[in-house]
C-alpha cells in the first residue's frame, strides 16, 4: 500500500496518512505523494474541497519521518529509491506539500483521528475546519529538542488564535488535549471516533454544494488579508468580490432560490 493514499468520491478529494505501524509518520514517498495530491486537488475542477485524515485510531500524523526523511535532508542517509531521489532532487517539494509555497484556494477540512504533534499540528494548521477525537493531542514539540516548527506553525499559529495561547504551545512544546485545543478555538468540534468520518463528511459536503467561486475568493481574501492594514484589505475583498459577482454563479444562486431547487453550480 502507498504510503499516502488518494481517493475522490462526489467532488471530495480524501488524502489519508496511511502508515499507522509508524504513527503516520511522513516518509520521502508520502512528502512527495502529498505534493502531488494537493496538485491534482487544485487543478480539478470537478474537486470541490479536500480532507485530510489519518490510518488507524492512533495517530493523525506525527509529521516527517525521523529515520526515513530527517537523515535524508541533513545527508545522514544515501538516498534508496525513486521518491528518496525525487525529494531531493526537487527541495521545493516539502514546501508544496506543507502548503507554504502553494495555496490551497479550496476548503481543507481535517479529520483528526489521534495524535496530531510536531509535524502533525503543523499540517492541520493548514485546514480551514477541523474535527478530532477525544483522544486526540496537539503540540508542536520541537523546541524541547531544540528545533524549531519551521513547517509555517511560527507564522500561522499566532494568527489563528489568541497570542498568549500561541506562544504557550510555541515556547513550551507541550502538548494539549482535544478538549483544551476546542477550547482555544484550535479545532471546530470533538466527536466520537466512530463519528469522526461523518462529521468530516457532513462538513465536506455542506462546503461542495456551495459556490465553488465564491468559496474560492472566501478563503483567497482571508488568507490575502491577514495582518494587513484595513484599507489594503478591503480593497482585496473588493477584488475578489467583484470577480464572483461577475460570474454565472452568482446568477444562478438567487434564481435557483426564486424557483424553489437547488442550484447548479459550475465554476465560472
Amino acid at each position: 500500500m502507498p504510503d499516502l493514499l488518494f481517493e475522490k468520491r462526489g467532488g471530495i478529494a480524501w488524502i489519508t496518512f496511511n502508515r499507522p505501524e509508524r504513527k503516520n509518520a511522513i516518509s520521502p514517498e508520502g512528502f512527495c505523494r502529498l505534493a502531488d495530491a494537493w496538485t491534482e486537488v487544485r487543478d480539478d475542477d470537478a474537486v470541490r474541497v479536500a480532507v485530510l485524515t489519518g490510518s488507524g485510531g492512533d495517530a493523525f500524523t506525527s509529521g516527517g519521518d525521523l529515520k526515513q526523511l530527517l537523515p535524508l535532508w541533513t545527508g545522514a542517509r544515501e538516498p534508496e529509491d525513486e521518491w528518496d531521489e525525487r525529494l531531493l532532487g526537487d527541495p521545493g517539494i516539502s514546501f508544496v506539500a506543507l502548503l507554504k509555497t502553494f495555496e490551497m484556494t479550496k476548503p481543507l477540512i481535517a479529520a483528526v483521528n489521534g495524535d496530531a504533534l510536531a509535524g502533525g499540528t503543523e499540517i492541520m494548521l493548514n485546514a480551514d475546519i477541523r474535527v478530532a477525537v477525544p483522544h486526540a493531542r496537539f503540540g508542536l514539540t520541537e523546541v524541547q529538542r531544540a528545533l524549531v516548527p519551521g513547517g509555517g506553525s511560527m507564522v500561522r499559529l499566532p494568527r489563528q488564535i489568541a497570542y498568549a495561547r500561541a506562544m504557550e504551545l510555541l515556547l513550551t512544546g507541550e502538548p494539549i488535549s482535544a478538549e483544551t485545543a476546542l477550547d482555544w478555538g484550535l479545532v471546530n468540534r470533538v466527536v466520537a471516533p466512530e463519528r469522526l468520518v461523518e462529521t468530516a463528511e457532513a462538513f465536506a459536503n455542506r462546503l461542495a454544494r456551495n459556490g465553488p467561486l465564491a468559496l474560492e475568493a472566501i478563503k483567497r481574501t482571508a488568507l490575502h488579508t491577514s495582518g494587513i492594514p484595513l484599507p489594503e484589505a478591503f480593497r482585496i475583498e473588493a477584488e475578489h468580490a467583484g470577480r464572483v459577482m461577475q460570474s454565472d454563479d452568482a446568477k444562478e444562486g438567487p434564481r435557483a432560490f426564486s424557483q424553489k431547487r437547488e442550484p447548479v453550480y459550475r465554476g465560472r
